[in-house]
C-alpha cells in the first residue's frame, strides 16, 4: 500500500474554482403564501358520554366538567383514516377551485395509519388523482397539522410546488382501550385538509415549533410491537394527564405568545383562536393567559367532535368558518401540541 500523492500545486487536490464549475440552477417560488380552502370529514357515529362511562367507572357530568366533551364522532369499523382523509382532501381541493393534478405535494399528519410503511400520503395522492405529487407522512401527533402548514409554506415560497395539500387524519378509536381513564373518553375520528398556495399578500406568518423529549413518555403507546409479539397486550394510547395539562397550559402559552410576536400582531388583532382541541379547560386557560378580548372567536369543536389529534385544528377551523363566515380574511392563531412532546404554532389569514 502506497501513500496518496501530495498536491504539488495550488490547484491540485482542491475543489474546482467558481470560474471552472457550472452554476447549479435554482428555483424561485412565490413571495407570499396563504391557506386557500379547508375540507373536513368526521366519523359518522356520534358517541355520547353515557356510552363510555361504564368501563371507566365515570359519569357524563364528570367528563363534561373535566373535558367539555358532550359527544365525540367516531368512524365505523370498516372505515380507515385514509378514507376520511380522501373525503376531506377532495372537499378542500374543490373549494380552492383546483383540480387534483394541480397539487404538487401531499402531506399527511397521522399516528393511526394501518401500516408503518408505505405512507398514507402516497395512497391518498393516488386515490384523489394527485399522483405523481411528492407525498409523505408526518408523525408529529397533535402538532402535525401545524408542522405541515410550516412545510407547505416553505415549499411554495421555494418553488418546490405551487399548491400543497396538508391533511390531518386520524382514526383514534382504533387505538383506544375502553377501560383507560387517562385518554380513552377524549378521542374521536376525523380528517381535516387545507390547501396552501401562492398569495399576493402574507397569509402565513413564521412558524414557532419545537419539541421536549424529556417528556417523551407523557403520551404514547402502552407497548411496542416487539413486546406485543412477545405476549404483551395490544398497544393502545395513554397519557399522564396532569403532566400534559401543566405543560400545555404553562409552556404552550409561551409558544403562542412567541407566534404572535413573530407575526407582528397583538391578541386584539386576532379574529379567531384555534388551539388543538385537547381539553376545554386547557383552551379556556389559554384564552385567559393570552388576554384574548371577547371579540376573538375561540374554537371549541371538542365539545361535539372530541380530540382528533392531527385533525383537530383543521376540523375546528372548518367549523368556525361554516358557523362564522364573517371570519373570512381575518387572522387566526393556531397552535398544536402533543405526543413527543412536540409543538407548532403560527398566525394565518383565514380563507
Amino acid at each position: 500500500m502506497t501513500d496518496a500523492p501530495i498536491p504539488t500545486t495550488a490547484t491540485e487536490g482542491t475543489e474546482p474554482t467558481r470560474a471552472s464549475r457550472p452554476l447549479l440552477q435554482q428555483r424561485r417560488g412565490h413571495e407570499f403564501t396563504r391557506i386557500l380552502a379547508f375540507g373536513a370529514a368526521r366519523g359518522e357515529n356520534a358517541v355520547p358520554n353515557d356510552d363510555l362511562v361504564g368501563p371507566i367507572d365515570s359519569s357524563d357530568e364528570w367528563i363534561r366538567q373535566r373535558t367539555g366533551i358532550i359527544t365525540r364522532m367516531r368512524a365505523g369499523k370498516d372505515v380507515e383514516a385514509v378514507d376520511l382523509a380522501e373525503t376531506a382532501a377532495l372537499d378542500a381541493i374543490a373549494k380552492a377551485g383546483l383540480t387534483p393534478d394541480q397539487i404538487g405535494v401531499v402531506l399527511v399528519s397521522t399516528v393511526t395509519h394501518t401500516v408503518a410503511t408505505p405512507s398514507m400520503a402516497s395512497l391518498l395522492a393516488e386515490r384523489i388523482g394527485a399522483a405523481p405529487a411528492a407525498a409523505y407522512d408526518i408523525s408529529a401527533a397533535c402538532a402535525g397539522y401545524a408542522y405541515g402548514i410550516a412545510q407547505a409554506d416553505s415549499f411554495v415560497k421555494s418553488g418546490i410546488a405551487d399548491h400543497v395539500l396538508v391533511v390531518g387524519a386520524e382514526k383514534l378509536s382504533d387505538i383506544v382501550d375502553p377501560t383507560d381513564r387517562s385518554i380513552s373518553f377524549l378521542l374521536g375520528d376525523g380528517a381535516g385538509a387545507a390547501i396552501v398556495g401562492p398569495s399576493d399578500f402574507p397569509g402565513i406568518a413564521p412558524t414557532i415549533w419545537g419539541s421536549d423529549g424529556s417528556k417523551w413518555d407523557a403520551i404514547g403507546m402502552t407497548s411496542t410491537y416487539n413486546e406485543w409479539e412477545a405476549g404483551a397486550a395490544r398497544p393502545t394510547i395513554r397519557q399522564a394527564g396532569q403532566t400534559v395539562f401543566r405543560w400545555a397550559v404553562w409552556e404552550m402559552v409561551k409558544v403562542a405568545r412567541e407566534a404572535l410576536e413573530s407575526a407582528g400582531v397583538q391578541p386584539s388583532d386576532l379574529a379567531a383562536f384555534v388551539p388543538h382541541q385537547a381539553n376545554i379547560r386547557i383552551i379556556d386557560e389559554f384564552a385567559k393567559q393570552l388576554g384574548l378580548p371577547e371579540s376573538v372567536v375561540i374554537a371549541r369543536d371538542i365539545t361535539t367532535t372530541g380530540n382528533t389529534s392531527a385533525a383537530s385544528i383543521p376540523l375546528a377551523t372548518h367549523r368556525l368558518l361554516d358557523e362564522h363566515p364573517d371570519l373570512s380574511g381575518g387572522l387566526a392563531l393556531q397552535i398544536g401540541f402533543g405526543a413527543g412532546l412536540v409543538f407548532g404554532a403560527q398566525v394565518v389569514v383565514l380563507p
